[in-house]
């Protein structure tokens, strides 16, 4: 796979979740997904309307994360929180979906919740955040399905928040059972270029990682192969 860093900088969404997360570093954050051309940049609901500020006359978009990292939050709470999300001015939601309820079974429930987090991010694109390494193969299939049903845009690997993050084996198994036109985001882990672009090759369309700056510098240094 042949990239110039403006082409593999325009797979990453740059993220920045962690708790303790100052106004200066998320500055930061913005600032680096503008000089290197992110497509967006990726952090807490609290850090919304600060990274819109940040990010003002920029091409790069702002993605929050809902229900995060756990997903086990009420399926109302989740609504309120894409829909605050929004008026903070998000362009994207990265949403993890209620991960006892699929494992026991309840695509009911899910496919409600998914329905009504896409329902009020109001046209804007939901990503859903299946955290794969708590999940069977099987489970997989069902999640990808009900978030397609749902009308999200893409399925997302990981939080990067539990015991493991993206691997190529789930990026493809995603890939084959969304079809070509669905959103697959790899997220979790994904700390160099090679490893990017095997996300790439699997079937990603979007990268999600805390080392962008660093994975788009490796083409230079021999990681475009």
């Amino acid at each position: 796979m042949n990239f110039t860093p403006e082409q593999l900088a325009a797979y990453i969404d740059s993220t920045l979740l962690k708790p303790d997360a100052s106004a200066a570093q998320i500055e930061q954050l913005c600032t680096e997904a503008r000089e290197h051309g992110f497509y967006a940049v990726c952090v807490n609901g609290a850090w919304v309307a600060a990274a819109r500020h940040f990010l003002e006359d920029s091409e790069v978009k702002v993605v929050s994360v809902v229900g995060f990292p756990l997903g086990a939050l009420a399926a109302d709470v989740k609504r309120f929180e894409t829909e605050v999300a929004i008026d903070d001015g998000a362009h994207e939601l990265d949403m993890v979906l209620n991960i006892a309820r699929l494992k026991a079974g309840d695509d009911k429930f899910i496919f409600r919740e998914l329905c009504d987090v896409v329902e009020a991010a109001d046209e804007r694109p939901v990503k859903v955040i299946l955290e794969t390494c708590l999940l069977t193969d099987a489970e997989k299939v069902r999640a990808c399905k009900l978030a397609i049903e749902s009308g999200a845009k893409f399925v997302k690997t990981s939080t990067g928040f539990n015991i493991a993050g993206a691997s190529v084996t789930d990026v493809t198994l995603l890939r084959q059972t969304v079809g070509e036109k669905f959103g697959v985001k790899a997220s979790g882990g994904i700390r160099d270029t090679l490893t990017a672009l095997a996300m790439i090759e699997a079937g990603a369309t979007r990268i999600g990682t805390s080392n962008g700056v660093a994975i788009v510098k490796g083409l230079v240094g021999g990681g475009n192969n």
